[in-house]
Order: C-alpha cells, then structure tokens, then sequence
C-alpha cells in the first residue's frame, strides 16, 4: 500500500505526470519522512548511535531527482532495514559475554538475539582519522582483500543511488580449513551523518549471482560498522563491528564461535597494519 501510494504521486503511471517535477519531490520527501517515522521506534539507544538513527532516512536530501525501479527500491529499503535493526542490538547494553580480549585493548563480545542468533561485538580503537577508515571500509571497499587475507574478494556487483550498493564477497578457507570457503551476497547501506559513519548490511538474493560450484553460499545477518572520532582525541577513531552470520552447512558450534571472534581480531590487526604501511590516498 506504501508502495502503491509512492508510485501513485510520483505520476508513474502516467507520461505526462512523470515530467512534473513538483510532484515528484513531493513524492520523495513523503517517502523519506514515512521511513524516519519508521526508523524511530524500537529500543532508545546510546548517544551516538541515537544521532544516526534519528537523522537517518532512505532518501532523504542526498537523494537525486531519480525514481527508482521496484527492485532497486526493494533493496534499498533492505539496507536501511539491516542498519536499523543492527543499531537497535548495539543500543542494548544487557546481556554481552566476552569472547576474546587483547592486550592492547581489542576486545569481542557476544550474545543470543531473538530471531537473529549470536551476534558478535568487535570494539577497537584506530589511532587513525575516522575519514581515513571511511575512506578504506566504504569508499574502496574492492580492495579489501589486498590487505585482508581473511577476504579473497569483494565485488561491487550494483551500486544504487549515494548510499546502497549490492555485493559479492569471497572469504578464504579458516579454522586450518576446517571451515571451507564460503561466499556472500549482501545489500550494503553506508550513512554518513556529522562525525559518524555507519555501514550495515544483509544476506539479499541477486539474480545475476547465483551459488557458485564448490562454494558454500553463506548469509549475512544485521550487520554493521561503527566509526566515530573519539571526544578525547578526535584524530584516533572508535570503530565498533556488529557480526551476525550464518556460516551454513554442518560445523560445530565451538569452531563457529571460535572461528568468527578470531575472525574479528585478525580484522583488526591487519585494518592497523594496512594503515600504517600504505600512505592516505
């Protein structure tokens, strides 16, 4: 019905209505105030979890004059889905174990989510500038398995408007190959407001990407980055890593977690290490 409404003021059912470009951005901002409505409900988060989510929109005003398909609408209102509701399990507080702990402060936490399963909490601080993890994470996200041996490839396979784009990662064999390779196809959102960044995913299905032969085709909860300067020292960069995966075929749970809470630390080491080698493009 929300749809069919959207579809209805924006005139695209009609040639001539299409041209009038008045309707068309009143089309757009009831859509983007209907979907902040939405993205406010839910459990009260932290400080700066709560700036996201109430500034948050799908369209909003970075959205171009441009009427989207069904689908590409479909998948960006996945996206906005998956950030709401992997922020709504950071902004509880109540029930995280920890997993591992580092000596420099690394540390995973993890615990049972209704409907979603075991979720994992990687919190880390960078001694880098938040814009410089953005640009890394978001802005060159392919190159991701240059530096990351955990991650064989990740491929833009569709970019949609600013914010969301379709993609297809392939993860190296873990746990001395215990674990197989595997593979995911998720709907990524990456939303940039004041001095935070969040990127947030899911599993999506995309027709031009189907299972590949020999590769076991994993899925990708609610997922999300975090990364906001630090108060004290804004030039180094708290970056927060929600984890919920489903690995897929038979393994037993102790190598899942154990596989995953390590998977998150080596992620950290090797971010560290990639930024201090590799100078600012």
């Amino acid at each position: 019905m929300f749809l069919a409404t959207f579809k209805l003021c924006a005139g695209s059912s009609y040639r001539h209505v299409r041209n009038m470009k008045g309707l068309r951005h009143q089309a757009v901002l009831a859509l983007g105030q209907e979907l902040n409505r939405r993205a406010l409900g839910g459990p009260t988060p932290g400080a700066w979890i709560h700036q996201v989510r109430r500034r948050s929109s799908l369209l909003g005003s970075r959205l171009e004059d441009t009427l989207y398909s069904d689908q590409e609408l479909a998948y960006i209102r996945q996206g906005e889905e998956a950030m709401q509701k992997a922020l709504g399990i950071l902004s509880s507080q109540e029930g995280w174990k920890k997993e591992n702990q580092q000596a420099n402060g690394d540390q995973v936490l993890s615990k049972v989510v209704p409907d979603v399963g075991k979720v994992f909490r990687l919190e880390v601080v960078v001694d880098q500038p938040m814009e410089r993890l953005y640009e890394e994470l978001v802005e060159r996200m392919e190159a991701m398995g240059e530096w990351n041996p955990n991650v064989k490839e990740i491929k833009v396979l569709q970019k949609i408007g600013k914010d969301t784009v379709i993609t297809h990662e392939l993860a190296a064999e873990a746990a001395g190959n215990l674990v197989g390779p595997r593979d995911f196809v998720s709907v990524r959102c990456a939303k940039r407001r004041g001095s935070t960044c969040v990127l947030a995913g899911m599993a999506t299905h995309f027709r031009e990407m189907p299972e590949q032969k020999g590769v076991i085709r994993g899925e990708h909860g609610p997922t999300c980055m975090v990364l906001h300067p630090l108060a004290e020292s804004p030039s180094k960069t708290k970056l927060t890593w929600l984890l919920s995966i489903d690995l897929k075929g038979w393994l037993p749970k102790t190598i899942i977690n154990q596989v995953l809470s390590q998977t998150q630390v080596d992620f950290a080491n090797h971010l560290r290490k990639h930024l201090e080698s590799s100078p600012a493009p």
